[in-house]
């Protein structure tokens, strides 16, 4: 048994009251502080700096987030996204240990780059599973040299991640952003679709059409933005992409 440590400090970018995206029904979403991918299409890169946020403890996130239960109804509850959720672990765990002693329903939302079989994060992210209700799984792109470019990362322990995540049957949606020029060629939604039909915890598989809301951002921070001249996606290649991926084929979520 790891010892409970309800005083770690957690790092918030923001919170959402009332947030419909992210997961079933209403939930309190929490943003993050910190991560370490540089997605072209990221529309948060203020939440990129890991030594800055605001300090909560578990509790007192939790305390913020009952103030809205009423709202929930009997399929939301609280998520957690980013920035890069997984690297603040252990404040986390405490988090979701505090809302499932309440019947809260948990929510990570993760692009899983931190993911290692290494000790001790892998026996905290298992500790971590144990509270967590569903994942919120961002798969940027399908091919090694392809998320290198998009992301700046390799994506060889996000794939492992995803097939571990289905050898413990850990409920997941998954969800991919439709970006022109990067991810929106059918040889690559084809190429996703085939492995995610290997995964046997696929309840939802969500396509994001990629926008641009968030280029201010990168203005007011004085970074570069990439993608610039690309424009969102036009709704028949989301169709299209919906039916490469074969979406219509994950309904359990509906059985929730």
């Amino acid at each position: 048994m790891m010892e409970s440590n309800k005083d770690v400090i957690g790092y918030v970018h923001s919170t959402e009251s009332f947030g419909s995206v992210d997961g079933p029904g209403i939930r309190f979403v929490t943003f993050m502080q910190g991560c370490r991918m540089r997605c072209q299409f990221c529309h948060n890169p203020d939440t990129w700096r890991i030594d800055t946020g605001t300090p909560y403890t578990p509790q007192k996130l939790l305390s913020e987030a009952i103030e809205y239960r009423a709202f929930w109804g009997s399929k939301g509850g609280v998520t957690v996204s980013g920035g890069e959720p997984l690297l603040q672990m252990d404040f986390l765990i405490e988090y979701f240990k505090l809302a499932k002693a309440q019947g809260i329903h948990t929510t990570l939302d993760t692009c899983g780059q931190p993911f290692t079989r290494e000790e001790p994060w892998f026996s905290r992210f298992n500790e971590l599973l144990k509270y967590t209700d569903l994942i919120l799984f961002d798969i940027k792109h399908i091919q090694r040299q392809g998320h290198v470019e998009l992301t700046g990362h390799p994506n060889d322990n996000i794939i492992e991640l995803a097939k571990y995540l289905s050898e413990v049957n850990q409920p997941v949606w998954i969800r991919h952003v439709l970006v022109p020029t990067r991810t929106d060629y059918d040889d690559l939604l084809i190429e996703l679709g085939d492995f995610v039909a290997t995964l046997n915890n696929v309840l939802k598989f969500e396509v994001l059409p990629y926008h641009k809301l968030g280029v201010y951002k990168y203005d007011a921070l004085g970074i570069r933005y990439s993608l610039r001249d690309v424009e969102p996606p036009s709704s028949e290649r989301v169709e299209n992409a919906k039916r490469l991926l074969r979406t219509e084929n994950y309904k359990g979520y509906l059985e929730a």
